[in-house]
């Protein structure tokens, strides 16, 4: 899985922080390995550097292999805890991803007849 990251110019961290984005989201998305072929984050500053509350974003798209990507964002005061926040809500729309991918092909349970008694 590859990781992609990407800030505007009013996000400081510079290599430490893309080091800590890529490390946080290969283990993070560990589970997926399989069918996410890459991750792209983005990281900005909604109020272009002026001081705010929850002034940080993070949005984060997964490459899922066959199907279009999945995404997920979030706002917080830190760069980190937008992350964090953005990283758990892709989580769980990848398991229900994953989980439609791995369900496709098996008879439903709707179309089962009832065994013969």
């Amino acid at each position: 899985m590859q990781v992609q990251v990407r800030t505007d110019d009013h996000i400081h961290g510079g290599e430490s922080l893309a080091q800590w984005l890529q490390d946080e989201t290969t283990t993070r998305l560990a589970r997926f390995r399989d069918y996410v072929s890459r991750v792209e984050v983005f990281l900005s500053d909604v109020d272009a550097g002026k001081s705010g509350a929850a002034d940080k974003r993070a949005l984060i798209e997964a490459r899922v292999n066959g199907r279009p990507a999945v995404a997920a964002s979030a706002e917080a005061d830190k760069t980190a805890v937008a992350f964090t926040a953005a990283i758990t809500k892709l989580q769980h729309a990848l398991d229900a991803e994953v989980g439609r991918l791995k369900d496709h092909g098996r008879e439903s349970i709707r179309g089962a007849q009832e065994p013969a008694a």
